[in-house]
This record gives C-alpha cells, sequence and structure tokens, in this order.
C-alpha cells in the first residue's frame, strides 16, 4: 500500500496487487467506509485465490472491475481519509448527519443538534455501535434532536437517509426492512419522520424480483397506518426519486389525511419510470427526468410538490421553519412562541400598495372607505398586516395551477401557530389555463377549494385554522363542474367537520352561498366567526337575488313606472329598479342580522380584529389529542 496527498489536502492510499493475478471478486463499493482487516477484494493467481484486507480505516474512492487482471504491485483499490466528494451527487448520508450535527449555518437557533444512527437488532430498531459511514443498506435511519423556535426542550424525530451512493438507493428486503423499523420505532415514541429521499425504487437484480417489490408494498401499508393515525411524515426530495420511493412521497404527504411537507430541491424529480426506460417502452421521448416530474415542469403546477429551494441547505432551513410552526410538543399541544409584536396592535394603518386605490389597509376594512365591499384589493397585504411582525412565513402550493386564488401561509398570530387561508379579492388572470381567463375576485374556483381542503386537513390537531373571508361563493361555471368543482368545495366541508383545534372566520368583505355553508359554525362547534362592521353575510348577494330570485318584482316595478310614464325608457328603468332591490336585500341581510340569529358570533371593528382573532385562538383549550386511528 502507498500513501499521499491530494491536490485538496486529503490522505489517500492505493491498496497494490501482492502479485499478478485477475480480480475475481470485489467486497466493497465506492463511498463505503472501511476499517483495518475488511476485506476489500480476492484475486486469483494460478488456481490459487487471495483476499486483499486493509490494513488502515478510510473511504473506499476506487475500486477495479471483476475479470481486470494485473501486475504485481499494480494499484488495486484506492482509500481516502475523508469521504469522497462525489461529482455526479449532491449529498451523502455523512454530509447530512454532519449538517444535522453543526446546522448553524442553517439555522442559528438550532446551533448544535444529536443524531443517533440506529441498526436492526432482531427486527428493532436500536442504537447502532458501528462507527460511522458503515452502514450496509441503501437507507440509513436513526433518531435527530434540535431546540426549535417553540420548541425549547427540544423537538427528536426519526430520520431516514436515502444513499445516493448504493445504487442510487435502490431498495430491496434489507432497506424496507429498515424502513418499517423507522416507521415503528416514530409510531412507538410518537414522533415525526423526516426523508431524505433519491432511490432508484425496487431493486432489480439477477438473484432478486417481484419479493422486493413485495418489500416496497410492505412499506407502504405502513405509511398508510402512520400517517392514518395522525402522525406526520415530512420528505424532502434531494435526488431523482423512482418508482416506490415517488409512491412512498405520495403516500407520506399528497393525500386528503396528510399532515407532512413536500420540499423539493431544484433540478430533482419524482418518476415512476426514468426517461431511458421510459422511451424503451414506448412512453415517449424526455431529455431528462424533470421533464417527467421536475418541480416547475409537474409536481409544482400540479400541487403535488409544497414548496421548492435550491439546494439541500436551505431545504433544512425551510423544514425547520416548518418544524417551528407545525409539529407539536411532546404534550401534543401547538408549539407556541414568544412574540415581540402586540397582541392589540391594530392593523389598520399599515400602508397599501395595490389596486382598489386604497392607502392603507384601514380603507379596505373600513365601511366609509368601501361600503359596498366590492372595490378590488390583493389578499396578501392584508395577510401580511395581520400576523406577527417577526413570524415565520411559509406559503403552501404557491405554484399550483388554477389555486393561486387561495392564499395558504403557515405562520403565527399571538404567538399561535395558524394556518392562514386568504381569497384573491382582484381579479386574476388564469395563465395555467388555455386563453389565459380572468377569474372573478372572491370566488373559489376547483383548484383553490383542493388547495384549502388540504390546509385545513394538515393543520388539524396541529395548530388552528384562520380564513380571511371575502368570499361570493364558488364558481358553477361549466368549466369548473369539470374540474370537479363539488368534490373539492365538499372536501372544504369534511375537512372542517373532522378538524381538531379552532378554526377562526373571520368576514372581512362578503360571504355567500356554498362557501359560507362549507365554512359554518354548524359543521363544527370548534368554528367561531367574526365579521368586520359593515359586512355582508347571507344566502346570496343583493345583485344575484334582485336579478334571479326577486326579478318579478324588478318587472312589476318596472312595468308600473312605465304604465305611468310611457315616454320612460325600460333598459334604465330595469337598472334603477334591480339596484333597488339589490340595496333593500343587502340592507336586510346584513352582517347585524346573521349576528343575530347566531350565524356570526362578534362583530368587530376593523382596528380590533388582530386581538379579537388571537382572543379566539387564547381561550381553545389545547387538551391532549384523542387516541390515534390504526396501527402500524
Amino acid at each position: 500500500m502507498t500513501a499521499r496527498i491530494d491536490a485538496k489536502g486529503r490522505g489517500t492510499t492505493s491498496v497494490t496487487a501482492p502479485m499478478a493475478g485477475m480480480v475475481v471478486a470485489v467486497h466493497v463499493e465506492v463511498g463505503r467506509r472501511v476499517e483495518a482487516g475488511d476485506a476489500l477484494c480476492t484475486t486469483e493467481t494460478m488456481k490459487c485465490e487471495s483476499t486483499i484486507l486493509a490494513v488502515e480505516p478510510g473511504w473506499v474512492t476506487e475500486v477495479p472491475n471483476v475479470g481486470t487482471t494485473v501486475d504485481a504491485g499494480a494499484p488495486l483499490l484506492r482509500l481516502s481519509s475523508v469521504p469522497p466528494v462525489r461529482p455526479s451527487l449532491p449529498w451523502s448520508p455523512e454530509s447530512v448527519i454532519e449538517l444535522l450535527r453543526s446546522p448553524s449555518c442553517v439555522l442559528p437557533e438550532a446551533a448544535s443538534g444529536t443524531f443517533v444512527e440506529h441498526e436492526l437488532c432482531d427486527g428493532v430498531l436500536v442504537p447502532s455501535q458501528r462507527p460511522p459511514g458503515r452502514h450496509d443498506a441503501g437507507v440509513v435511519v436513526g433518531t435527530v434532536r434540535h431546540r426549535l423556535t417553540g420548541h425549547p426542550d427540544g423537538l427528536e424525530r426519526v430520520l431516514i437517509l436515502g444513499d445516493p451512493g448504493r445504487s442510487m438507493g435502490a431498495v430491496a428486503e434489507r432497506e424496507c426492512r429498515l424502513i418499517i423499523g423507522a416507521i415503528e420505532l416514530a409510531a412507538a415514541r410518537n414522533l415525526s419522520i423526516e426523508w431524505v429521499a433519491v432511490s432508484a425504487g425496487a431493486r432489480i437484480a439477477w438473484d432478486s424480483g417481484t419479493e422486493n417489490m413485495d418489500w416496497c408494498a410492505a412499506v407502504a401499508r405502513h405509511i398508510v397506518h402512520f400517517t392514518q393515525s395522525g402522525h406526520a411524515i415530512n420528505v424532502i426530495v434531494a435526488g431523482v426519486n423512482v418508482g416506490a420511493q415517488s409512491y412512498w412521497n405520495a403516500l407520506a404527504t399528497m393525500l386528503w389525511h396528510t399532515a407532512g411537507v413536500l420540499i423539493m430541491v431544484a433540478g430533482q424529480a419524482m418518476v415512476l419510470t426514468g426517461r431511458r426506460a421510459l422511451a424503451l417502452s414506448g412512453g415517449g421521448h424526455h431529455d431528462g427526468e424533470t421533464d417527467i416530474g421536475g418541480y416547475a415542469e409537474v409536481m409544482g403546477p400540479n400541487g403535488e410538490a409544497h414548496h421548492v429551494v435550491p439546494d439541500l441547505p436551505s431545504a433544512y432551513r425551510l423544514l425547520f421553519d416548518h418544524l417551528a410552526l407545525c409539529q407539536p410538543r411532546a404534550d401534543g399541544s401547538p408549539p407556541r412562541a414568544c412574540t415581540v409584536d402586540d397582541a392589540d396592535r391594530s392593523i389598520t394603518g399599515d400602508s397599501y400598495d395595490g389596486p382598489g386605490g386604497f392607502a392603507d389597509i384601514g380603507e379596505i376594512l373600513d365601511q366609509r372607505h368601501n361600503p359596498s365591499r366590492k372595490r378590488a384589493f390583493a389578499i396578501r397585504p392584508v395577510m401580511s398586516a395581520l400576523i406577527d411582525r417577526d413570524a415565520e412565513r411559509l406559503e403552501r402550493w404557491p405554484d399550483q395551477h388554477g389555486g393561486h386564488p387561495a392564499v395558504v401561509w403557515d405562520t403565527r398570530l399571538g404567538g399561535w401557530p395558524v394556518s392562514l387561508i386568504g381569497v384573491e379579492s382582484q381579479p386574476v388572470i388564469d395563465t395555467s389555463v388555455p386563453g389565459h381567463p380572468l377569474r372573478a375576485a372572491g370566488t373559489l374556483y376547483p383548484q383553490a377549494s383542493r388547495k384549502i381542503a388540504r390546509a385545513i386537513n394538515a393543520a388539524s390537531g396541529r395548530r388552528g385554522v384562520v380564513v380571511l373571508a371575502n368570499l361570493a361563493g364558488f364558481d358553477g361555471s361549466a368549466e369548473s363542474m369539470a374540474g370537479r368543482q363539488l368534490e373539492y368545495g365538499a372536501e372544504i366541508a369534511r375537512a372542517v367537520v373532522n378538524f381538531r383545534g379552532p378554526i377562526v372566520i373571520v368576514v372581512i368583505g362578503r360571504f355567500h352561498g356554498g362557501a359560507y355553508v362549507v365554512f359554518s359554525r354548524h359543521l363544527n362547534p370548534s368554528v367561531s366567526v367574526l365579521a368586520l362592521e359593515g359586512t355582508y353575510v347571507s344566502v346570496i348577494g343583493g345583485d344575484a337575488a334582485a336579478g334571479v330570485v326577486f326579478s318579478g318584482e324588478v318587472r312589476r316595478a318596472v312595468d308600473a313606472e312605465l304604465a305611468s310614464d310611457p315616454s320612460g325608457h325600460r333598459h334604465d328603468a330595469e337598472s334603477r329598479h334591480r339596484a333597488d332591490v339589490a340595496r333593500r336585500f343587502d340592507t336586510i341581510h346584513s352582517v347585524d342580522r346573521a349576528a343575530e340569529v347566531g350565524s356570526v358570533d362578534e362583530i368587530v371593528a376593523p382596528a380590533a380584529l388582530r386581538p379579537a382573532i388571537i382572543d379566539r385562538l387564547d381561550r381553545w383549550v389545547w387538551t391532549t389529542p384523542p387516541p390515534l386511528r390504526g396501527t402500524t
């Protein structure tokens, strides 16, 4: 063996052949750590085999091919004193573990962390005694802990790391047993799971076949039971995910009941079949996996990925914020944090620069400046004014095609973690649809309904939900009905019925029709409804009532006017009387009437909006959650 220092200052060792011969077996692979005495490869000389052993520890950086003939003293393998840099791979399990142990560059308040690798012993995961990098499977599992905002005692999770250096993380029985063990450990200790995912899917080899897919199915069953019992799996797609891994990601984060988040690193993808195999099977030619399942091309627009980040450290920065907001403490309560923002602060003085000609947020919300509640405005400035000044703000599904009228932020109010939901109150051009149609303000379209239902489900039992309601109703066009409007609208109602925790509906404009029904107090006693002074809450808006329900009354008034004054114009008369009926209807079916009949809990002034919402959150008593459904 010969040693040298490479250009980057790392010690490397060349393992040489003791005699001329042929390599008949290689016992290690690139990226694996070996200890002194470990078997590296076997050579054969004159029908006599010799096994080459490592004389010092290190990481394998180069191996020979079986069948290679070598002369005495010729290099066989190379070892490095540090983990190898893999140009084609953005990370290794060891680098992720190092990041989590010293994450100060990612999250200063989590300046140090702990990681304990686990291995299987009699089918149960236990802390591992082997040195780092000595794992013998395509995944590494363990427990990790950090102190995060809202978690002063530290937040422990179960970690699953795919290993891109081992057949691109292909999985078979060994890997699946480890993953199942990780899920069972998380369930037994009431922990969430975070999964840094890269995998080529079920292993394809000469010596194994369908049994690998059976093991993948066993993992799928455990994921379903785990998530249906109320636990969360958070996934970082940090490499190309193929086949089984993509389905595992979907089971963990994309179904209606799941609470976990899916973060994609830019340039990575989730696919069922790799592009070359897809082309060979007649599935068409693609330039890369991102064309099939990348964030920008597919997963962001279809809403299956929640966030995108440029690299792995950024993914963990976002994940730490998500955990700080969305992962309950050990006692099941939300991770409330201290805030420097005054709970009694009025949001009316916050400046506003957007459509509608308003100078500040107060003018948007005040009936003196917006008496009809029909002037267009952007919803995000209102949301920004409402939340804590020092709060995290994570927007879910920001690039979902058709979902842009609904805005979902995971953030804080009065230190309480909440999912804040707003509906765009200005007409929006939908660039995701051919022809780029203009979408009406305050209207729920199918994909916006889908986004809202998923947000409510994800928050259930973990944090409150606050909905800023300026909603004329659901869009009932043929296009929306064909786009599953009824199904997705019904999913909102189901999410509200099943919700555990406080839901605060805040009427900031108009609140009519089916949109009112799916957020009604009668769906769930945990729903409270606040309404600003001068807003409108009714079955239907006055304009629609005058044009449809009371059209006969309008027609009779027009006929009477023209009979007394034949010189009048019918069109002008219809416009006046329709406006009069609409005005009278809105006056009768005011927010005050809604409060009188119990549809609204409290009418508040704009200046009192923030403290009123925080008061509702403060009133909620978080108790130990009910027994979890299902088992793993």
